[in-house]
């Protein structure tokens, strides 16, 4: 009973908060102008939410999903409560990589996503390989995951200075800011983002066999190192699209599995569904809150989310060392 009503609460808050985002703004609507106008073609307010809000409301929406299940697929393969995409370094690692190839090759724009996965998967490898041999200790990654991420951090801000030395124009499809997306990034993202859920949701199975220790699951004749690098491709893939989208954004893959597994519990089939929408409606949440919080100036998800989730990775990490 406390998984449905958990679902409905999160759904029913998901489409409220879209109505309202959809309505507040530098352009305010009342519900019974935009019942009316919505549809209209004619209509010059309608026209700029449907150019400019509609598509920023999607990509938060699927960027919290795909960066929140991202979260639970990797914290299932390190059994590791305290992993996420942009703690360990794997959304720095796509920043990097996406941000120097397209300012070197800015006509393999639409390749983003690729290079993002590129940059990504290089981020979870080192990390993977600098962890394994003390068994995958959680705050072993956890450290080292911070190193990688401050390495590629460091790596693309020294690019995109030397860029400005040389007049070289840095390209700025990776910026932590949601403001002017468009219904290209939509496309993206959805694209993408759609094919990562469904192939999280059938890996439900195997992260729930990933609970058990290593020897027990290989005894049951389960392909451990299989179904880990299947399900890490499929952690990066989702963190990569929402990355090269979004910009690198942490925490969010931290703090919703964490709440997701008290309100639906540990089982794998409920809870990417669930961290899913969830994820989406914190993203949005935090990107309604920082454009309306001190309009017309706007506050980054990613400066809101760094706010809340910094502190939840302490309370985490004390917990986890106790």
């Amino acid at each position: 009973m406390k998984k449905i009503i958990s679902f409905v609460v999160v759904i029913i808050a998901l489409i409220a908060m879209t109505i309202y985002a959809t309505m507040t703004g530098s352009i305010q609507v009342d519900t019974l102008s935009f019942i009316k106008t919505v549809f209209d073609p004619n209509d010059e307010t309608m026209q700029v939410i449907r150019d400019l809000r509609f598509p920023r409301i999607i990509v938060a929406i699927f960027a919290g999903a795909a960066l929140s299940v991202a979260g639970v697929l990797l914290q299932a393969i390190m059994r590791n409560p305290l992993a996420d995409a942009g703690v360990i370094g794997i959304s720095a690692g796509s920043a990097f990589v996406t941000t120097f190839l397209l300012t070197m090759f800015p006509a393999y724009f639409m390749y983003g996503p690729l290079f993002s996965f590129i940059g990504g998967a290089i981020a979870c490898f080192l990390v993977f390989s600098l962890s394994f041999k003390s068994g995958l200790n959680p705050l072993k990654i956890i450290l080292v995951g911070i190193a990688i991420a401050a390495m590629f951090t460091g790596l693309r801000e020294a690019f995109v200075t030397i860029c400005g030395y040389m007049g070289v124009m840095v390209d700025g499809t990776v910026s932590s800011n949601l403001s002017m997306r468009t219904w290209n990034e939509v496309e993206i993202i959805v694209f993408y983002g759609v094919i990562g859920l469904i192939v999280a949701t059938l890996l439900a199975k195997w992260c729930n066999l990933l609970i058990l220790q290593d020897k027990t699951a290989k005894s049951l004749g389960f392909n451990v190192t299989r179904a880990r690098v299947i399900i890490a491709a499929v952690a990066v893939l989702l963190a990569g699209v929402a990355t090269a989208t979004v910009g690198v954004i942490s925490f969010v893959g931290l703090l919703i599995p964490h709440i997701a597994r008290r309100l639906v519990g540990h089982d794998h089939k409920v809870l990417i569904p669930f961290s899913a929408l969830a994820g989406g409606l914190l993203i949005l949440m935090a990107d309604t809150l920082g454009r309306t919080l001190l309009a017309p100036q706007e506050i980054p998800a990613s400066t809101i989310m760094a706010i809340i989730g910094g502190p939840f990775l302490i309370f985490l990490l004390r917990r986890e060392k106790n």
